[in-house]
């Protein structure tokens, strides 16, 4: 017979004894997303952030760009760092904009000025919105 004040210790092993023997499955959470999938989501994002900023870097690298921006007073080094700091949601609407521009100017629905403007106008959003962080 067990005395009662070893029934604590007692109680204690025969309680180890009916838990070791359970699977560690059981405790194991199955993963909704594999992690393969979230290293190709990682990939395309880091593809699709790549090809943003080269949009809007070529955008402000072309030569009407960097007169604008010299007639605006605005250093193309300070736009150029500026880009590099938005984040991914900011930098795809910033390149989908001079996308747009770029593509209206080669169509002819945009004159030298027009595009002038919203180079300058797109260069100081994107200046606003480094300075508001």
């Amino acid at each position: 017979m067990v005395s009662f004040r070893r029934f604590p210790s007692v109680l204690s092993v025969a309680l180890l004894l009916a838990i070791l023997p359970i699977p560690q499955d059981v405790f194991a959470q199955d993963h909704v997303v594999s992690p393969a999938d979230l290293q190709k989501a990682a990939a395309a994002a880091s593809q699709a952030r790549e090809q943003n900023l080269a949009k809007v870097r070529n955008f402000f690298s072309s030569d009407e760009a960097q007169k604008a921006l010299k007639s605006a007073e605005i250093s193309y080094q300070k736009v150029d760092k500026a880009v590099s700091t938005l984040n991914d949601e900011e930098l795809a609407r910033i390149a989908a904009r001079t996308d747009k521009a770029q593509k209206d100017f080669a169509a002819g629905r945009i004159s030298d000025r027009d595009l002038l403007i919203i180079l300058v106008a797109v260069a100081a959003l994107i200046l606003i919105i480094v300075a508001v962080r």
